[in-house]
């Protein structure tokens, strides 16, 4: 599955749409893990264990983002991104979208495209 934040891409045409595609992630920390992060707030730095968390977050939208989009039948996702919102003080949703196309190499000449599904999904590698 190709994933790009561009409206295109380069060497590659578009053949068919799809339509809009998301893969949402809802996540909590622990009371003693929030409590954590506030005091090294205060003393300043990175917040390592919210970093993690968000990594793993994305991934688990990307992740989900590709299902959606293998399931209309697209090997790529154009226009690709993120949007992070927080849920009541104590959990963060985090979204992945963009639209779900058919791409082909640009010097490939035009076919008609049958819709298949890929025999196993390939998801985005880890930060």
């Amino acid at each position: 599955m190709l994933l790009s934040t561009m409206n295109d891409v380069p060497g590659y045409r578009v053949t068919h749409v799809m339509g809009e595609v998301f893969g949402l992630t809802v996540r909590s920390r622990n009371a003693f893990s929030n409590m954590g992060a506030g005091f090294k707030a205060m003393a300043g730095g990175e917040l390592k264990g919210l970093s993690k968390l968000l990594a793993e977050s994305r991934q688990e939208a990307l992740g989900r983002l590709c299902q959606e989009a293998m399931a209309k039948g697209a090997n790529a996702v154009l226009a690709m991104r993120f949007d992070c919102n927080e849920i009541g003080g104590t959990a963060s949703e985090i979204a992945a979208y963009g639209t779900a196309v058919y791409v082909v190499p640009a010097n490939q000449p035009p076919q008609h495209h049958q819709q298949q599904q890929p025999a196993q999904a390939q998801y985005p590698q880890q930060y």
